[in-house]
């Protein structure tokens, strides 16, 4: 059903709750892979809603699906899979690659599914409640439906495996640890796009001591030391480092005690609380989307925005004290890549590590966006797609060659 070609395409997916975000790149016979088509399906369970564009931003589908929704997931990937293949008759669907969050200690790289995987992704659950079930879920569905086509899971935790033990560890009894109760880190598969694509983008310092702050409705930030990751702001879970869109960030653990013994808050309440009802829609009460929140004239706003710069120029400052210096500074991500106003507020709290912004370069947000003489500041946009994409295509051609 899925032969070999010399032009093979690559179905990518990203699986929330409620929405499966979707890429397809294609691959040519001089292994180039390039996107083809990217679109979603959002309001699933209560009214589908499927859209399409081209590489070069043009719609090629948009309409409701609702006869299609049952609820669950598997119909509409079929009706997905059935429309790519119809979109792409002379492109066969080689594999699909999956984005996971979290590949807990065993899962370090990318790995082909099997049922022993898809077990033990699920066996990882607890780890990531939020997001791992619905991640696997899509894997199982594709792995029942379609048997012949090869899926290749991708991590977003994977990439931080390169860290010191230092970085991965909490301060809790050793036998809390060999449990699996320390760092892991998130947010990998953007920071490894961009450790990758450093060398043809700035080579003088693609090998020194680069801060990326991946800065979006989720955030985090990570030390890179010769392409590696050293260290990150997330940690056990996607909770920890900067506020975000509606996450806390890092909190006091003495405020969830008080939260448990002094306001009768239970697990399933205060998980809700940490993750949908706090960071910079807790603070100013109107919205966690930061551009709303820079329009806004509400002093709640304000403090949200400037809580947010504060924590993102602390945790660089930090994680330039990982690395022992710092050689760049790279912005990427939602945020990252499209505020200018919140990096020059984060970039004004940095002067003293010699950070001078270049106001029209920033305002064009592309490449370098320092003044000379200054430590250097990127935009680098980030393309987590294309890195599972390429991770698929690499594996599928590894097991062909086998």
């Amino acid at each position: 059903m899925f032969p070999p070609s010399p032009k093979q395409a690559f179905l990518v997916l990203n699986s929330g709750s409620s929405s499966i975000k979707f890429s397809v790149f294609e691959k040519t016979s001089d292994d180039v892979l390039t996107m083809i088509l990217t679109g979603q399906l959002t309001g699933i369970g209560t009214d589908a809603q499927f859209s399409v564009k081209g590489a070069k931003g043009e719609t090629l589908a948009k309409e409701s699906w609702a006869e299609r929704d049952t609820g669950a997931i598997a119909p509409l990937l079929q009706s997905l899979i059935a429309w790519i293949t119809d979109r792409l008759p002379d492109t066969p669907l080689a594999a699909a690659g999956h984005r996971v969050v979290h590949g807990g200690r065993r899962f370090v790289h990318p790995v082909q599914v099997t049922p022993q995987v898809i077990l033990d992704l699920e066996s990882l659950i607890p780890l990531a409640p939020l997001h791992q079930p619905q991640n696997v879920s899509a894997i199982r569905v594709l792995a029942e439906t379609f048997h012949d086509l090869p899926q290749i899971a991708c991590f977003d935790t994977a990439f931080h495996h390169s860290q010191p033990r230092r970085a991965r560890s909490y301060a809790l009894p050793r036998e809390l640890t060999d449990r699996g109760l320390h760092r892991y880190g998130f947010h990998g598969l953007s920071y490894e796009y961009i450790a990758r694509h450093m060398p043809s983008i700035a080579p003088e310092i693609a090998e020194g001591r680069i801060v990326v702050a991946h800065l979006g409705n989720g955030s985090s930030l990570c030390a890179l030391h010769r392409g590696e990751s050293v260290d990150t702001t997330m940690g056990f879970s996607a909770l920890e480092g900067v506020p975000m869109g509606t996450r806390s960030g890092s909190i006091d653990p003495g405020v969830l005690i008080y939260l448990i013994r002094e306001m009768g808050m239970g697990a399933d309440e205060l998980e809700h609380l940490l993750y949908q009802r706090s960071g910079l829609l807790g603070v100013s009460g109107i919205s966690n989307d930061m551009r709303v929140l820079l329009e806004s004239d509400s002093p709640d706003a304000a403090e949200a925005v400037d809580l947010f710069c504060f924590r993102v120029a602390k945790e660089i400052a930090a994680l330039a004290a990982s690395m022992g210096g710092i050689d760049a500074l790279v912005f990427t991500a939602g945020i990252g890549e499209h505020s200018e106003p919140v990096r020059a507020r984060i970039c004004e709290r940095l002067a003293w590590l010699g950070i001078t912004l270049d106001a029209t370069a920033n305002a064009r947000a592309e490449g370098l966006i320092s003044q000379p003489g200054s430590l250097p500041v990127l935009v680098v946009p980030t393309n987590e797609e294309y890195m599972i994409a390429r991770h698929t295509a690499d594996l599928v051609a590894l097991k062909n060659v086998a």
